[in-house]
């Protein structure tokens, strides 16, 4: 189900009916993160809602429909934040610094949101597909990204063999590794990767290699 919240405004309909499905889909993130989509039961979230589950199929119309509205309300999340950089205020090293940080930021203090990536992966995003407000959504992103590395490159200051989704690779990949592996990295290696203590400096880190990456006019293109 595309755009819930908005969908509800638009028609009219009450506050209270607004506050109650965000109540519905704040639940359904926990469960569905805890539990998968095949492990989730609509009945559960339901009763923690204080709700019916004709309520929720009324809003969301299956458990599908419920599922995909939490995938998109949790990317829609982090699209937010992104835009929320004023971008065309930075330097380019800055505005990708930013960027990184922002991303560390939200995927490390939304610990669902990266087991529902993960449970997606698993099913091979069968169900992240049919969200057409996810893909056109998460192009922004890319876009962030595309724009700052072209003001770089024409300003000299970045390496122009590396694209926007390089880096947004990159990124990802940083900021997911310390939720999705946090537990066995912990056990091998006796080091929380989320410890508020460590924060900084990993932030900081992450910043450090997108920006040490892109500015390494020496490194030797693809084509060579």
């Amino acid at each position: 189900m595309s755009g819930q919240l908005s969908d509800i405004r638009d028609n009219g309909m009450t506050e209270r009916a607004v506050r109650t499905q965000g109540d519905i889909l704040e639940v359904a993130t926990a469960e569905f993160a805890a539990k998968g989509y095949a492990g989730a039961r609509v009945d559960e979230i339901a009763a923690r809602t204080r709700t019916t589950k004709r309520m929720i199929y009324y809003y969301f119309d299956s458990k599908e429909g419920l599922y995909l509205a939490v995938l998109e309300r949790m990317y829609a999340q982090i699209r937010q934040v992104e835009r929320a950089i004023q971008i065309d205020e930075l330097s380019p090293d800055e505005a990708l610094r930013k960027l990184a940080e922002v991303t560390y930021d939200h995927h490390t203090t939304h610990e669902a949101f990266i087991q529902l990536v993960s449970i997606e992966n698993i099913h091979r995003a069968e169900h992240l597909r049919q969200s057409a407000t996810i893909l056109r959504e998460n192009v922004t992103a890319i876009t962030l990204l595309e724009q700052v590395i072209e003001r770089g490159v024409r300003e000299g200051l970045f390496r122009a063999d590396v694209d926007a989704l390089d880096m947004h690779m990159v990124i990802s990949a940083y900021a997911c590794f310390h939720v999705a592996n946090r537990h066995t990295f912990a056990a091998i290696f006796d080091r929380d990767m989320l410890d508020p203590a460590l924060q900084d400096s990993h932030r900081r880190l992450i910043g450090d290699i997108v920006v040490a990456t892109m500015t390494d006019l020496t490194a030797p293109s693809r084509s060579d």
